[in-house]
């Protein structure tokens, strides 16, 4: 739906992104990463035709941006890191002045912005002043009006920046609905935030592109399995055992509250002669008649993936 390719930004001799390629597909809902001063906000600018790239291509639905500046961004929503309200008016009033800037059908307009406001769960504040709403309720109204005339891209940026905990969890089940029926691009410094939400991600670092994976290949740890298990049988006894599995490679002991049972962290390898990693342990505890009260396999996390490769040489 939305690409980049070899795309270059410069403000006078500062080299804002260099040679950035990425997609974003259809119906998928996507997250920039990126430390502060990465250009993550220069990317979304020029993906929502507001810079023109120095080199390469913004393509929208296999359109260019340069050459059909209109068409894509009748295609695009965008809601920048501080939204473009006007707080002497209404959200109704707002609302319907964008859908005019959008140039929606006229006549469409009133049942086009009701839909909305349900939509962002603005309906009970429609005849308020902008200006009069609180923070949450401003950040629906900004995400509202990238909505107007309804576009398949949603551009978000920074979206939850400044929320209480309440109001972010609010504003991140929209962003959950949104990706639905939209393609949904945001960028946040919450790691948490882009794992819960996204199926790709895409790390920026000093203005270059440095993974594009889906979320479950960012996270996936290769041919190394972590294993967290619950054992009703005593340290003493089971660790030996376990440590003389083929596929372990360590063991770590973790704090447990009740009396007769370890827990641990395994760090095997996957595959083997002997079968995977989880059906070793299962035929070892039957052996030792040793209960498995809870076994759960652990994945990296995105901070631990984005750490890691933030931090390679070639990066």
């Amino acid at each position: 739906m939305i690409e980049l390719r070899h795309v270059t930004k410069r403000y006078g001799a500062t080299l804002a992104v260099s040679d950035l390629s990425f997609r974003a597909p259809q119906g998928q809902i996507v997250g920039l990463l990126g430390q502060n001063g990465a250009g993550k906000t220069t990317t979304l600018n020029m993906l929502t035709g507001y810079f023109p790239p120095n080199e390469g291509q913004v393509l929208v639905n296999g359109m260019d941006m340069l050459q059909q500046p209109r068409e894509c961004k009748r295609c695009i929503g965008y809601l920048p890191e501080k939204p473009p309200l006007y707080d002497e008016m209404t959200v109704a009033a707002y609302l319907t002045f964008v859908c005019e800037l959008k140039e929606v059908e006229r006549k469409a307009i009133p049942g086009h912005i009701r839909e909305i406001m349900a939509t962002c769960g603005l309906t009970e504040v429609a005849r308020r002043l902008v200006g009069h709403l609180s923070k949450g309720f401003r950040q629906r109204v900004g995400v509202a009006q990238a909505l107007c005339g309804n576009p398949p891209v949603i551009v978000l940026d920074e979206p939850t920046v400044g929320l209480d905990p309440r109001q972010v969890v609010e504003i991140r089940e929209l962003m959950r609905q949104l990706g639905k029926s939209h393609t949904v691009i945001f960028s946040s410094h919450l790691l948490s935030e882009i794992q819960q939400l996204c199926q790709r991600v895409v790390i920026l670092h000093k203005g270059r592109v440095i993974r594009e994976a889906d979320m479950a290949e960012l996270t996936d740890t290769g041919d190394t399995v972590r294993l967290r298990a619950s054992i009703a049988m005593k340290e003493k006894q089971l660790l030996p055992a376990l440590k003389g599995l083929e596929c372990v490679r360590r063991v770590k002991t973790l704090p447990s509250s009740a009396s007769g049972v370890t827990e641990v962290e395994l760090e095997c390898t996957r595959g083997g002669d002997r079968g995977d990693p989880q059906t070793q342990l299962f035929r070892l505890l039957c052996a030792l008649d040793a209960p498995l009260r809870m076994l759960v396999q652990q994945r990296d996390t995105l901070e631990e993936a984005f750490l890691r490769a933030t931090s390679e040489p070639d990066t």
